[in-house]
């Protein structure tokens, strides 16, 4: 917590930031639903991006180059499980016929919710992590400090990377959200009529307020959100598990980029079909990462390294092999 006090102009500018983005994105550019062009799309994902490389130098100006790659590196680790979940986004969205002028309304309260869920993970989870430390030990021949938590998070890390690379989008394709735990929650608690009234998330319906169905796919995409963070959290505190601002700043700029990334990558989505190999084995090394670390120190510059090399070939592999479908 030391980072936050010695620092208060970053913090500064990062609210200032967030905030001015999302009122000049929802309240000016976005107040009526429209279909969201590539072009569109690409020049948010470029300004997102910018913005997060931006802060970054000023984390690198003011706290070195430490917290630098720090940043970067966790910065790109959410980036590319984000990309995993917009192949669900896209599901969800076919699943329920939203109409493309509705998806950007959707993903934007999606990301609300996000900021709100990933800052009580990150925070509670930096809090945790100073009481999950064992008394120090010797084992096989070293004196260590194990922490029970971060090493658990590291076989979850394992397993996910390992199920990442073996999953079918078969499965995926099949599914039947209305079953998921956000719309059995939306069923059980509100009305919800079949019909759409535009991007309207409750309409009036036979003189009674009712849920749309625009409302059971936020629902859908909050709590999908809640269970990639399931992997997405703990890797990140691979990288700095106690430094919340590095961590939280990291993964706010890479969900706020989200929904422009959405609209950029969905006509163009053959192109990470092999992204699955990539995440699963950034997810298997950054676990690794995490049960190694009381014997040996995986420099950060090393993760950074590795991160975009996987994704990058993952990408090469996806546009020299492409599926035949």
């Amino acid at each position: 917590m030391d980072h936050l006090i010695d620092h208060p102009g970053i913090i500064t500018a990062f609210t200032i930031t967030i905030i001015a983005m999302l009122v000049l994105d929802l309240g000016v550019l976005n107040k009526k639903g429209h279909v969201i062009s590539n072009r569109e799309a690409a020049i948010w994902s470029v300004i997102w991006i910018s913005l997060a490389m931006g802060f970054s130098g000023i984390i690198y100006h003011y706290m070195g180059a430490e917290k630098f790659m720090q940043f970067q590196g966790a910065y790109w680790i959410e980036k590319a499980l984000s990309v995993d979940n917009l192949f669900v986004f896209i599901l969800v969205f076919g699943y329920f016929n939203v109409a493309k002028e509705a998806q950007h309304k959707v993903l934007f309260w999606g990301v609300i919710g996000a900021l709100v869920f990933r800052a009580i993970f990150i925070f509670a989870g930096v809090w945790l992590l100073n009481y999950t430390y064992l008394p120090e030990m010797e084992l096989f021949g070293y004196m260590v400090k194990i922490n029970y938590l971060l090493t658990l998070f590291g076989i979850i890390l394992i397993v996910a990377g390992i199920k990442s690379a073996l999953s079918q989008e078969e499965d995926e394709g099949s599914k039947d959200f209305t079953k998921s735990p956000g719309a059995r929650f939306v069923y059980k608690f509100f009305n919800v009529t079949h019909q759409y009234d535009g991007d309207k998330f409750f309409t009036i319906e036979n003189g009674l307020k009712v849920a749309t169905p625009l409302f059971v796919v936020v629902a859908i995409v909050e709590f999908t959100d809640l269970l990639f963070a399931i992997d997405s959290i703990p890797a990140i505190f691979a990288i700095a598990p106690d430094d919340p601002f590095i961590l939280y700043t990291s993964n706010i700029f890479a969900i706020l980029g989200l929904r422009s990334l959405y609209f950029l990558l969905a006509n163009f989505m053959y192109m990470f079909s092999k992204l699955k190999y990539g995440l699963g084995f950034i997810l298997a090394f950054i676990g690794t990462k995490m049960i190694i670390a009381p014997f040996y120190h995986v420099p950060t510059s090393l993760s950074l390294s590795v991160v975009g090399g996987a994704l990058i070939l993952s990408v090469i592999a996806s546009l020299v092999f492409p599926d035949k479908d």
